[in-house]
């Protein structure tokens, strides 16, 4: 097969001595509610080999999974507009410099650890650290995506929170259809690995590495799943 990557990426990267082909697969919209058994048999199965990974968007396996809340549903108070100042303005996404993200993680870890991450994040910045917030308040807050509208007027009024059981679902999908993938957050600033089928051996690090410059690319591309296949060498 070719191997196609999104503009401005490569389809080759090396990872320690190997070198992996990335293949970014096009696919349709994701709606809430879909299957994502269904969306990997579509898509997925008629290229997939024994021994490639397949990295997968975190955000069309939590729109499967129906793990969204909508901007009615928050309630904007006086700590969420007054922390929301002090924030950082992210230019991938949106973070908790908006007050309807703030206000989701008051809601779900709490005002006190939240004005404590608050705190701890404007020392650390002083000292030329950043992302402390995040790390404290956690991942449930950190991977809230959506109430952005400029990529996709689709998320403008939503929230899209992390997958349910990532783990789970990787087996799931190895399982039901023999495929080993990871789900990934990935962005053009970073990437975390938040669930990946049993069978895969590599690290965490090595996993990271073959995303690393988010072959998936940020805006308008739908290349949600990413085929990463090993290349063969002479000395195989």
């Amino acid at each position: 097969m070719e191997f196609i990557a999104n503009e401005g990426k490569k389809v080759e990267i090396k990872v320690g001595e190997d070198i992996y082909l990335r293949h970014c697969i096009k696919t349709k919209f994701i709606n809430q509610g879909e299957s994502y058994i269904e969306i990997f048999k579509k898509y997925v199965l008629p290229i997939y080999e024994e021994g490639d990974i397949i990295s997968c968007s975190e955000k069309i396996i939590a729109l499967c999974q129906n793990r969204i809340i909508k901007r009615e549903e928050i309630k904007i108070g006086f700590w969420a507009k007054l922390l929301s100042k002090f924030a950082s303005h992210p230019t991938t996404g949106v973070g908790v410099s908006e007050t309807i993200k703030m206000q989701y993680a008051i809601d779900t870890v709490g005002l006190v650890k939240v004005i404590y991450a608050s705190i701890m994040s404007a020392i650390t910045k002083l000292f030329g650290k950043r992302g402390v917030f995040y790390k404290i308040v956690g991942i449930e807050v950190s991977g809230l995506d959506g109430f952005y509208g400029k990529v996709w007027r689709e998320y403008s009024d939503i929230g899209i929170k992390i997958p349910e059981n990532p783990d789970g679902v990787c087996d799931e999908i190895k399982e039901k259809l023999g495929i080993s993938c990871m789900i990934v957050d990935a962005n053009d600033l970073g990437r975390e690995i938040l669930g990946k089928s049993s069978d895969i051996t590599l690290s965490e690090i090595e996993l990271k590495e073959m995303i690393k410059d988010n072959p998936a690319g940020q805006d308008r591309q739908l290349t949600p799943l990413i085929l990463i296949r090993r290349k063969m060498q002479k000395n195989d």
